[in-house]
């Protein structure tokens, strides 16, 4: 046990008072090696001065309530955040010269310190610090780290929380403008309603046996009189528009290990993963607030609600994509078996990373549905020449030109399948990409790269 103490109050020690304790010992040395006392008793002040201080500070007793406001705990990539940690000193007498130390983590930024010192007892100190959104995800804030140290500096005592608050990272949504023959078969674009029955006269109109309650107004006379029991029409329903939106989410399908070349934007995607997440999301989001039905699936399978059943909404397709990494998935073999089982009469999107001849075989093979579906391919020479990398080891010409060979027959593989097939590089935003999809003929011919 009394080794435990010592061990203790000898990492409490900071550096300036570790160098205080081995000058007070070299001074019993050098004041026992040449016979004066004088140096003896100076050491010996010297080294009472850690332990005064350490006792000092071990008898400190604090206790702290801390609550953080982050304002808002949701924000776009590339937004940023204001948080007010509100520390409390809850005992009866007032605090000392506190260090404080907000735990973060490494993607969002350097860690914020504070000092509060002698924090009357009841009292609340406001503190408040600023986070950029630079990454997507689900971050914790916290827990505070409070640090004692006495007013010579020579011992420091920490003390750590366990609360936290947590800040959601969501990728960016970028306005787009209607594109109608990528939302649904036929291409309405969302807007508005189409009819499921076309009247073209009254022979056409479908009918039913009466049941109880239905509009007497809605009796259909002649169908009456045709089959003896009584007939109503059937009210037209509204048709909704539907696509299925495939998300490529592989680590080994994207170049992620560079940092692009600053662009005008300055929260523009840093590698391919984030420009396809970002696609996914302008995109998913401006079909489902437009009223279209969107399955959204991924390479290693289909996003589902959280209640199971359904499909998802606009805020928590963002809350889904926000914790979307790099999977482990070889291929595209789970996501393509999810597009084939899928029952949705519309167009696939496809937003794809590095790809083989092989991927998009399959995946064109599992679409049989109306529609015109398209694929959105990174352009693997353009996010190279602006400095992203494939690992930690530049690309050799050879393979370099051996991947680019492959995306290149894997997007004419596409095209001859009669798909409408874009590259999109990062000097393409988003935006400009769908554009192009809606301008693009609905017959699927070859979009030009």
């Amino acid at each position: 046990m009394a080794r435990t103490r010592l061990a203790d109050a000898a990492s409490s020690l900071t550096l300036r008072g570790r160098c205080l304790v081995a000058a007070g010992i070299t001074l019993v040395l050098l004041g026992a090696l040449l016979g004066e006392r004088a140096l003896v008793q100076l050491a010996l002040f010297v080294l009472a001065l850690p332990v005064v201080s350490a006792i000092g500070v071990a008898r400190q007793r604090f206790r702290v309530a801390t609550r953080r406001t982050v304002t808002p705990a949701r924000l776009p990539r590339g937004g940023t955040a204001d948080v007010l940690l509100e520390v409390a000193n809850t005992d009866r007498r007032p605090g000392g010269l506190w260090l404080l130390t907000e735990q973060l983590p490494a993607e969002l930024g350097t860690r914020p310190r504070f000092v509060v010192e002698r924090l009357s007892s009841g009292a609340t100190a406001p503190l408040r610090y600023r986070l950029h959104g630079t990454h997507r995800g689900r971050f914790s804030l916290g827990p505070l780290r409070l640090r004692l140290v006495d007013p010579f500096g020579l011992v420091l005592r920490t003390a750590a929380g366990s609360d936290t608050a947590a800040l959601l990272v969501v990728p960016r949504v970028r306005p787009l403008q209607g594109s109608g023959s990528l939302t649904g078969a036929g291409g309405s674009g969302g807007e508005g309603a189409r009819r499921s029955i076309a009247v073209h006269g009254e022979d056409d109109v479908s009918t039913r046996e009466y049941r109880y309650g239905d509009d007497l107004r809605l009796v259909h006379w002649r169908a009456t009189a045709r089959t003896g029991e009584l007939m109503v029409r059937l009210e037209e329903r509204p048709w909704r528009a539907a696509a299925t939106l495939f998300l490529d989410g592989r680590a080994t399908g994207h170049l992620l290990g560079g940092q692009v070349a600053a662009t005008t934007d300055p929260a523009a995607p840093q590698d391919t993963l984030e420009w396809v997440v970002e696609a996914a999301a302008s995109i998913g989001t401006h079909l489902l607030r437009r009223g279209a039905g969107l399955r959204v699936v991924t390479d290693a399978g289909e996003l589902t609600p959280a209640l199971g059943h359904g499909q998802l909404g606009p805020e928590e397709l963002l809350e889904r994509l926000a914790v979307l990494g790099g999977s482990r998935s070889p291929g595209l073999h789970a996501g393509t078996e999810a597009m084939r089982r899928s029952s949705v009469e519309g167009p696939a999107i496809c937003l794809l990373g590095l790809v083989d001849p092989d991927d998009v075989s399959a995946l064109a093979r599992s679409r049989s549905g109306p529609g015109t579906d398209v694929a959105v391919l990174v352009d693997p020479a353009g996010w190279l020449d602006a400095g992203a990398t494939r690992g930690r080891r530049p690309l050799s010409p050879a393979a370099r030109a051996e991947l680019c060979t492959r995306q290149g027959q894997a997007a004419d593989l596409l095209r001859a399948a009669g798909w409408q097939v874009v590259l999109a590089g990062p000097d393409r935003p988003v935006e400009q990409v769908w554009a192009q999809l809606g301008a693009a003929p609905s017959t699927g011919g070859r979009v030009p790269a």
